[in-house]
C-alpha cells in the first residue's frame, strides 16, 4: 500500500514532520509513505491550472498513484496553514485526484488541544465539492497530539500512550483503505 503524506508545516524541526516520519518508520511493514514537498508548489492561480508547472504536475501525479493520503497539520490562527491550503487548492481543480481518495487528517501542536480547530477546518476543506475526499470516520480516529515538546524526542514520537493510540488508528486506516480501494 502506498500513502502520500502532506505536512502543513515548513519549519525545519516541525513536530508534524516528525509525526509523519515516525509513521513512515513505525508502520513500514504495513505501507510505504512518500512525503510530498508542498513547499515547492507555486501559489495556486486559476490562470495556470490547465498548464501547471512541473512541480504541480509531479505533485498531482504523486496523489494519483497513492492508495491513500495522510495530512498532518499544525494549527495557525485556529486554521490550517496557507501552504497546506495552497496544496489542497491545486488538488481541487482540473484532474481533482483527491476525489474519493481515502484520507486521514491528523496534527501536532504545543497547545493542550492539539490541532482540534485546524482539523475541523481541514475536514471542511476535504469535504468541499472540489476535493470530496473519503475521510476516515472520526469516531475514535482523531489524532490531536498536544504538548508536543513532551511527546517527541530526537525527532521521533516517543510517548507510549500516544503511540498505542496511533497503532489503533493506523490499523483502522489500513482496513478503511483496503475496503475503499477494493
Amino acid at each position: 500500500m502506498k500513502i502520500v503524506a502532506l505536512v502543513g508545516s515548513l519549519r525545519e524541526n516541525s513536530f508534524n514532520m516528525q509525526l509523519v516520519k515516525t509513521i513512515q518508520k513505525r508502520y513500514r511493514t504495513l505501507f510505504d509513505v512518500e512525503i510530498a514537498d508542498i513547499g515547492i508548489l507555486p501559489h495556486y492561480n486559476e490562470d495556470d491550472e490547465h498548464a501547471p508547472s512541473e512541480e504541480v504536475k509531479w505533485y498531482k501525479q504523486q496523489i494519483v498513484e497513492a492508495d491513500a493520503v495522510i495530512i498532518s497539520t499544525p494549527e495557525f490562527n485556529w486554521s490550517i496553514p496557507g501552504v497546506l491550503q495552497n496544496a489542497l487548492d491545486w488538488l481541487s481543480r482540473v484532474e481533482r485526484p483527491l476525489v474519493g481518495k481515502p484520507v486521514l487528517p491528523m496534527g501536532v501542536s504545543q497547545g493542550a488541544l492539539g490541532t482540534v480547530r485546524a482539523q475541523l477546518h481541514l475536514r471542511q476543506v476535504l469535504m468541499s465539492m472540489g476535493i470530496n475526499a473519503n475521510i476516515l470516520p472520526p469516531a475514535g480516529n482523531e489524532i490531536f497530539i498536544g504538548a508536543a515538546g513532551q511527546k517527541f524526542q530526537d525527532g521521533e514520537l516517543t510517548d507510549e500512550a500516544t503511540l498505542q493510540f496511533l497503532d489503533q488508528v493506523m490499523d483502522n486506516f489500513v482496513a478503511f483503505v483496503k475496503e475503499e480501494t477494493k
